[in-house]
């Protein structure tokens, strides 16, 4: 046990070292830090000694880092090994596979989507093929966190993927070599009238402000004149990209008065930072609106906070989820990784955006976000913030609208999603309108690729769900043993037959067809494309 013991001495000693290594001797009271070290290297040790049980060490320690963590604030966080991974995939956009974004259904992985340009779409592995084989082992069972693990791999190397497509009689095999993929931060950029441009941005990598410059670049050489940003549930990522992104909207401001886009304050000033814009994007002239809502956090809230500060644009949907704190990573050679709160960020007007969290546990914290009871209509002058909590620090736009802080961003246009029965709302929770679809390509639909798949555009301009393939619907609703109330289905009938049509146009083109189907029944898009005038009028762009 004396080795043990000397081994856990040393340990302490490298983690103090490695605590005072991150910030500095100056941060911390090295006899305290010492002192705490110390007590929880004797409880690990005697646990590890005397405990009832053969005790895991390393899980007994990465349960006391998740406590301490859980201490500071709900967004400081521990990853393991794979899960840090992942995050950072997530934030540099990419990494190493064959470029398939996969689901599993009954026990099958099926192929959502073959990532453009990718290797297996390079090779012809199509939506809606199903993944019965990877390598030499069989892919049925798997969930799509083991076959997406199996799938990837360095760039290189190869994986033998079998694949059983509807209508094909014997498996298809596929050898593909692995290759850098791209996350892409842009979900679509496309053209939604002759004038009218909808960018959709799903988070914020260190790819984002290039990847959004590019889709506007593309947009603007199609006629762009006006444009609505959506950033609803977006959940933030990368700091300096938002303001990227911010700036692409922004001029610099007057000679001698930098225009800001965020700051931060921090504990430590050498943490603190400041973006400002700078003038020459081509887009700074171009009416916006961006959309956001409840799940739209951090680098989101610092795109729309600066706009609306500026009165560049107009911010339409729902209040922002409320996220104000920046966090740093910090990564262990076991491939695991911290990530904790540093600073604090504001507005250009000075809004701290960060809801209240002392004195709530994760969960209710978490769900206050989503259980706001706040009116429809215009807010321009923001009153809806402050009700029921006047205490809400007061700031001014440039034009001088009050707005407020400590609660997220809330929209000048308050705008809620459609309205849908609980009948439809449990469909779409049960996945039932993906499933029917899949269902329904893989028998008499079939034949609908080989006849649309040529014309994208005639497809949503001319397609209609019939009502026998309503009909299909309902008898499958009764095969899944899913309660559908007829009435409540027929309330619902519009959107019923434009989802059902969406999953059918991206199973033929991905996100190209899903979103122009979708944005006919978005109520907060359609308002916020009605609004682009008044955008403009904010802005003083007429």
């Amino acid at each position: 046990m004396k080795k043990r013991f000397s081994v856990w001495t040393v340990g302490a000693m490298m983690l103090t070292g490695m605590i005072v290594g991150f910030q500095g001797k100056e941060l911390i009271s090295a006899d305290n830090i010492y002192e705490q070290l110390n007590k929880f290297k004797d409880v690990l040790v005697i646990a590890e000694k005397y405990y009832v049980d053969e005790v895991d060490t390393k899980k007994l320690t990465e349960g006391a880092i998740n406590g301490l963590i859980e201490k500071l604030d709900p967004h400081s966080a521990y990853f393991q090994p794979q899960v840090s991974q992942r995050e950072t995939e997530n934030i540099q956009g990419n990494y190493q596979g064959v470029g398939l974004s996969i689901r599993a259904l009954n026990d099958t992985v099926i192929v959502v989507e073959p990532m453009g340009g990718g290797p297996a779409a390079m090779l012809g592995i199509l939506s809606n093929d199903r993944i019965v084989g990877i390598g030499d082992s069989s892919a049925v069972g798997l969930g799509v966190e083991e076959a997406s693990r199996k799938l990837r791999g360095p760039k290189g190397t190869k994986v033998r993927v079998t694949v059983a497509r509807p209508g094909v009689e014997s498996n298809l095999v596929y050898e593909i070599t692995r290759d850098n993929i791209s996350i892409h931060s842009v979900d679509v950029a496309l053209m939604t009238s002759d004038k009218v441009g909808y960018i959709s941005v799903n988070s914020f990598k260190v790819t984002t402000g290039a990847e959004v410059e590019r889709a506007l670049q593309s947009l603007l050489a199609q006629g762009m004149k006006q444009v609505v940003l959506d950033l609803r549930n977006n959940p933030g990522g990368v700091m300096d990209q938002a303001s990227r992104l911010a700036d692409l909207f922004l001029d610099g401001g007057p000679k001698g008065k930098p225009r800001q886009i965020v700051y931060t304050k921090a504990r430590r000033p050498e943490m603190e930072e400041a973006d400002t814009a700078r003038t020459g994007d081509a887009f700074e002239k171009i009416p916006v609106i961006v959309l956001v809502n409840n799940g739209s956090a951090s680098a989101s809230e610092i795109v729309a906070g600066a706009l609306q500060d500026w009165d560049r644009g107009l911010i339409v949907g729902e209040t922002s989820f409320g996220k104000g704190l920046v966090q740093r990573q910090w990564s262990f050679n076991d491939g695991s990784a911290f990530r904790m709160t540093i600073a604090r960020y504001y507005t250009p007007s000075g809004r701290l955006i960060q809801r209240a969290y002392e004195g709530k546990d994760k969960s209710s914290y978490q769900r206050e976000a989503f259980e706001r009871d706040e009116p429809e209509g215009e807010n321009i002058d923001h009153q809806t913030d402050v009700k029921g909590d006047s205490a809400r620090p007061v700031f001014k736009t440039n034009a001088g609208r009050l707005v407020y802080g400590g609660g997220g961003i809330t929209p000048d246009y308050i705008v809620k999603p459609s309205t849908l029965t609980e009948n439809t709302l449990n469909l779409l929770r049960r996945d039932m309108f993906f499933q029917f679809v899949t269902a329904y390509l893989d028998g008499e639909g079939r034949d609908l690729r080989a006849r649309h798949t040529t014309d994208m555009k005639n497809f949503i301009r001319t397609y209609s769900i019939s009502d026998e393939m309503l009909a299909g619907f309902r008898d499958f609703l009764k095969e899944k043993k899913v309660t559908n109330e007829e009435k409540d289905f027929d309330k619902d009938r519009s959107f019923i037959q434009t989802r059902l049509k969406a999953y059918i146009a991206r199973a033929f083109w991905g996100n190209e067809g899903w979103y122009p189907v979708m944005l006919q029944v978005d109520t907060q898009f359609q308002k916020g494309v009605n609004l682009l005038p008044e955008a403009a009028k904010i802005a003083k762009l007429n």
